[in-house]
């Protein structure tokens, strides 16, 4: 699975790819993702590291954006948008309490996608994001 993740750099939007993801350990991806997104903000991505992605995630959370629709890059099937996560009043089924909230997008290609399993992901994300130790699992 090679995910592209999307940066901003003063050229415009690049977009790596973290070949191979699925086999890669949480820390191994954030490291990767460092040492690409270093390369994109200084020029230094090659062509091929910017191919070949079926799944993209792009963020735009240190802007500020509080949503957004993405738009899906053939070949990939889908994109991944995070908006910034802010403090919001959720009703907990007597009173409202503060918690942390933060939006997620998911535009996908419906001829390789079911849309239901779309939302089944997007909702199992959510759960896993609400209590980040279980990404280290």
């Amino acid at each position: 699975m090679h995910i592209g993740v999307a940066v901003d750099t003063p050229e415009g939007l690049m977009v790596p790819v973290v070949r191979n993801a699925d086999q890669k350990s949480l820390i191994e991806i954030a490291k990767e993702m460092a040492e690409l997104g270093k390369k994109a903000q200084s020029k230094k991505l090659k062509r091929d590291e910017m191919t070949g992605g079926c799944f993209t995630i792009s963020s735009l959370g240190s802007i500020g954006g509080t949503a957004f629709t993405p738009i899906v890059n053939a070949p990939e099937v889908a994109i991944l948008g995070v908006s910034k996560a802010q403090m919001k009043p959720v009703w907990d089924g007597s009173t409202f309490q503060p918690r942390l909230m933060m939006p997620l997008s998911l535009s996908y290609d419906h001829r390789a996608i079911n849309g239901a399993d779309a939302a089944r992901f997007t909702a199992f994300l959510a759960d896993v994001l609400t209590d980040i130790r279980r990404l280290l699992l």
